[in-house]
């Protein structure tokens, strides 16, 4: 030990406010003070809490709101986080409501063979994003648009040559890369495969509507969970300006399947459509669609909370988690409120662990650490749409956003699992954190799903920040297989009313991924680099342009 150390010991010693400096922190070494405040006891009472009925299911826009972010703002303050606005735990986020309901309970179809009606929720569902008390198209024609994809990069266009001008579009869900591993990402979705990307892009090309036709394999959801989404009140941010159709909605394959026979179309185009130098084809039917929209302007909040850096207070690392879920809506076996236990108020607990184990850590972050829970996620991933458009810390000195969004209550496992594996250097850091905790780091079982598109991480990744979605891999520790089929069938099914916390969950996985989740942050919190995008992503060039600026 030399004698300069032994001096600054002695004075550090002798001083009460002495800070801790990162000379004295060890990468390779987990914070055993810090992870033991992370508890199975403080987390389930959370959750429970958050998913009771007492919430009504958390939907932006109504009592379950205000109680929501009132709760979380006190959880908050009772750990001891300072305000992450200036002095205000909240930001506001302006939104509007548009409850569209069909005129009529069906959508009739006209052609030459007659016509062909389909009954609302059972096999369509349509709504309109335009802020106006009555959309009434009396005709729109009807083209099938395949994937309704134009990417130049992938040498594929839906459109060309077609004008669909005061039109509706048919197309498919997912990418060309699900069903040719030579095409686009192979297997693993682009964000062209995802819903809102083909919305998008009709109204582009200046489509009266778009239906997209659901396929429970290629979208990884079922009907029950288009049903119950689309057909409630959508929000929308009120300074979004994006260009939108008239109406926009779903169809059931078996919907399809029978509009393209009564066409006189075999259904076998859609397998073709799948194939390069597909072209659209008109369909020769028509429809009428008549919808009474209620619309209501208010404001949701996003929660925010933060712990100050000691040495670079101006850079953050960025923790998030939705708090919002899909308030109270359709029966299902009796109980219509969707308590969103697993979605998502298994992330916003994670938040109250993760700050306490900061808190708690021998060592204080160098880096400012952030935590939001954000508001609309479920509604097309609002608020953090609207931070990453009106920053509170600057994105140039956004170190990283670490998002948490439906952890697994089937039980501890070997792996961790990264969605949209390949994109970021942060992978870097959940694989050391991984080995420490004698975990192994592995991609998303089915990438095809389009994970990396879906949650809130990708506002930031949009704006050149890199995002984390991350959770518990496939290789369970237990190997009591029966017991491991019991859980999984006992957990409450996604977006449905009995996503609840029940006798079946296990939280050892939960407890050991947001462990996971603190020391990625914690290892990274005394970093004084950036970790950027890999070679090979498409974000690559976003993430430099940001830290250039």
């Amino acid at each position: 030990m030399n004698k300069s150390f032994v001096a600054a010991l002695l004075i550090c010693t002798a001083l009460t406010s002495c800070k801790q400096t990162s000379s004295m922190y060890d990468a390779s070494k987990l914070d055993s003070t810090a992870l033991d405040a992370i508890t199975e006891s403080a987390y389930r009472t959370y959750v429970e809490k958050l998913s009771s009925d007492e919430f009504l299911g958390r939907k932006p826009f109504t009592k379950g709101d205000t109680l929501t972010v009132n709760y979380i703002q006190e959880q908050f303050k009772t750990l001891g986080l300072e305000p992450g606005n200036g002095d205000s735990y909240f930001q506001e986020v302006p939104m509007v409501e548009i409850a569209s309901k069909p005129s009529t309970p069906q959508l009739t179809f006209e052609g030459k063979n007659g016509t062909l009606a389909k009954k609302n929720l059972d096999d369509f569902v349509i709504v309109s994003r335009k802020s106006s008390p009555k959309v009434a198209i009396q005709k729109t024609d009807l083209v099938f648009a395949g994937f309704g994809i134009v990417a130049p990069e992938y040498n594929w266009n839906d459109y060309e040559g077609l004008d669909v001008k005061g039109k509706t579009v048919v197309v498919m869900v997912s990418d060309p890369g699900r069903y040719d591993k030579n095409l686009f990402k192979a297997d693993t979705m682009t964000y062209y495969g995802r819903w809102d990307y083909k919305y998008e892009e009709a109204a582009r090309q200046g489509a009266t509507g778009v239906l997209i036709i659901h396929e429970t394999g290629a979208a990884s959801y079922g009907w029950d969970v288009v049903r119950s989404g689309w057909s409630g009140p959508q929000l929308l941010l009120a300074d979004d300006n994006i260009k939108t159709t008239d109406f926009e909605g779903w169809i059931t394959t078996e919907t399809a399947n029978a509009l393209f026979k009564f066409a006189g179309i075999d259904p076998i185009i859609m397998e073709e459509a799948k194939k390069p130098n597909f072209k659209a084809v008109p369909l020769n039917i028509s429809t009428k669609v008549e919808l009474n929209n209620t619309i209501r302007n208010s404001k949701s909040s996003n929660v925010i909370a933060k712990i100050k850096g000691t040495k670079r207070p101006d850079e953050t690392i960025i923790y998030t988690a939705h708090w919002d879920h899909l308030g109270v809506g359709e029966p299902v076996n009796g109980d219509s409120i969707y308590n969103g236990a697993i979605d998502n108020a298994a992330g916003v607990s994670a938040l109250f662990e993760i700050a306490n184990a900061f808190k708690a850590a021998k060592h204080q972050p160098e880096r400012s650490i952030v935590f939001i829970a954000l508001t609309g996620e479920e509604d097309g991933l609002l608020g953090s749409g609207y931070y990453t458009n009106n920053p509170i810390y600057p994105l140039n000195k956004t170190v990283a956003n670490l998002n948490m969004d439906a952890f697994s209550a089937a039980g501890a496992t070997k792996d961790v699992s990264i969605v949209g594996y390949g994109q970021t250097e942060i992978e870097d850091y959940v694989a050391k954190s991984a080995a420490k905790f004698g975990r192994t780091v592995a991609g998303e079982k089915n990438p095809g799903s389009g994970g990396f598109y879906r949650s809130d991480h990708f506002n930031f990744v949009k704006k050149g920040v890199p995002g984390l979605f991350m959770g518990s891999g496939s290789k369970l520790i237990s190997t009591d297989s029966l017991a491991n089929d019991t859980r999984r069938k006992g957990l409450g099914k996604y977006h449905s009313p009995q996503d609840e916390v029940n006798e079946h969950w296990d939280f050892n996985g939960i407890i050991a991924d947001v462990r996971l989740f603190f020391d990625i942050g914690y290892m990274m919190s005394y970093e004084t680099t950036f970790p950027q995008f890999k070679a090979k992503s498409e974000f690559r060039e976003l993430g430099e342009k940001r830290l250039s600026k």
